[in-house]
C-alpha cells in the first residue's frame, strides 16, 4: 500500500532515471506561471521547450509539472535548469523520504502530501518535489491534483503578498498548502478513531480488529512523513541558504509550529489507537472468560452426577441398591437434589 516496488533500480548507476511508482496512463502536463508586482503571464499545457522561452517575460517563474512517470520529460527539464542527476533520480523515486538538500544554486525539497479529499479508508500519499532557485520554482507532483490552484488564483488576482515577494515566499505558500492537507486527513482519522472507540465497547469481531490495524498503519505512515518534515523546516529556519530571505523566516516559523502540532496530534492518535486495541483485547478476554466460566460451571455440575451414574453403572452382581424397587426414582431424586444444591451454592458464592 505504501511502498512501491523499486527492484528495477537494482544494479543501476547513481543518477539513472527510473520511475518508481504507480503506473500512469495520462501524459505529463506542464504549466508555467510568470509574475511580478505588475502582473502575470501564464501558459497551460506547455512543452519543455516553452519553459526557457517563457522565462524572460516576468521576474519570477513557477513551473508546475503534473506527472513524473515520463522520465524523458523530467530529464529535459533537469538539463534546462542544470539540475544534478541525483536530484532528478529522487524526483522520479516516489519511495524517497522527505528531505532537503542545498546545492548552493538551488534548494531541493522532497515532500509527502496526503489527499484530504479521499473519502474511502485508503491513505493516498502524493510525492511532491520542489526546486527553489533564485528566480524560479520547479514543482514536480506525482499525481494530477488541484491542491495548488488556490495559490495560482492568488497570483492571478494579485491578492496578498505573494506577487510582491520572491520565490521563497511562493515556496512558503506551496509548503503551507501541503501542510494544510495533513489537517484534513487527521480530521477524518480522528472521526474514525472516535467511531472505533465507541464500537470497541460494544462489538468484538475480526472486522473491527482489521479496521483498527488499518487505522494504525495510516497513522504510522503519516508519522513517517511528518517527522522529516519538521527537520526540513528547521534547516530552512537557520537561514543559511541564499534562496531563503530573512523576511520569510517568520512565515516558515508558523509552518514549523503547525508541523509540531500535527506531529503531536499523530502521537496522540497512536496512543488512542493503542488504548482502543487494549479495550478490544480486554473485551475479547472478558468474553472468553465468560464462556469458560459457563463451561466450567456446567462441567462442575455434572461431576457428582457422572460419579453416581458411574458407580451404579458397574456390572457387579452383589449391589443391594440395584434390587430395590425404588432404586431408579431415588437415583433421579438424588441427582436433581445435588444439582439444585450446587446451583444454590454457586449463587451464594456469586459465581452465577
Amino acid at each position: 500500500m505504501f511502498i512501491r516496488k523499486a527492484s528495477k533500480k537494482i544494479g543501476l548507476s547513481p543518477g539513472t532515471l527510473v520511475y518508481v511508482g504507480e503506473t500512469q496512463d495520462q501524459p505529463v502536463r506542464i504549466s508555467i506561471l510568470n509574475y511580478d508586482a505588475e502582473g502575470h503571464d501564464e501558459m497551460m499545457n506547455a512543452a519543455v521547450s516553452d519553459v526557457l522561452d517563457f522565462a524572460s517575460k516576468k521576474a519570477l517563474m513557477w513551473v508546475h509539472v503534473n506527472g513524473i512517470h515520463d522520465v524523458s520529460v523530467i530529464d529535459e527539464i533537469g538539463k534546462a535548469f542544470g539540475l544534478h542527476p541525483l536530484v532528478l533520480e529522487d524526483i522520479v523515486n516516489t519511495n524517497h523520504r522527505p528531505k532537503i538538500d542545498d546545492y548552493e544554486e538551488y534548494l531541493f525539497l522532497v515532500l509527502k502530501m496526503p489527499h484530504a479529499e479521499n473519502t474511502d479508508q485508503r491513505l493516498e500519499i502524493d510525492h511532491v518535489c520542489l526546486v527553489i532557485g533564485h528566480d524560479y520554482i520547479l514543482l514536480f507532483q506525482e499525481s494530477r491534483g488541484n491542491v495548488f490552484n488556490t495559490v495560482k488564483e492568488r497570483i492571478r488576482k494579485g491578492k496578498g503578498r505573494i506577487q510582491k515577494y520572491g520565490v521563497d515566499y511562493l515556496a512558503y505558500a506551496l509548503i503551507d498548502m501541503i501542510v494544510d492537507q495533513y489537517y484534513g486527513v487527521l480530521e477524518s482519522i480522528g472521526e474514525e478513531i472516535e467511531q472505533l472507540h465507541e464500537t470497541s465497547l460494544e462489538v468484538q469481531d475480526q472486522r473491527l480488529l482489521g479496521r483498527i490495524h488499518d487505522c494504525k498503519h495510516r497513522v504510522m505512515y503519516l508519522r513517517k512523513s511528518i517527522w522529516p518534515f519538521r527537520e526540513m523546516i528547521s534547516m530552512m529556519l537557520k537561514g543559511e541558504s541564499p534562496q531563503i530571505k530573512e523576511y520569510v523566516l517568520v512565515y516558515l516559523q508558523d509552518i514549523y509550529d503547525h508541523v509540531i502540532q500535527i506531529a503531536e496530534t499523530i502521537e496522540t492518535y497512536r496512543d488512542l489507537l493503542a488504548g482502543i486495541m487494549d479495550v478490544y483485547m480486554t473485551g475479547i478476554n472478558n468474553k472468553m472468560n465468560e464462556i469458560m466460566k459457563v463451561l466450567t460451571i456446567i462441567s462442575t455440575l455434572f461431576i457428582p452426577l457422572t460419579f453416581m451414574a458411574g458407580v451404579y453403572g458397574m456390572n457387579f452382581k452383589y449391589m443391594p441398591e440395584l434390587n430395590w424397587q425404588l432404586s431408579y426414582p431415588l437415583f433421579w431424586g438424588a441427582v436433581i437434589l445435588i444439582f439444585f444444591l450446587m446451583l444454590v451454592w454457586f449463587k451464594h458464592k456469586k459465581w452465577l
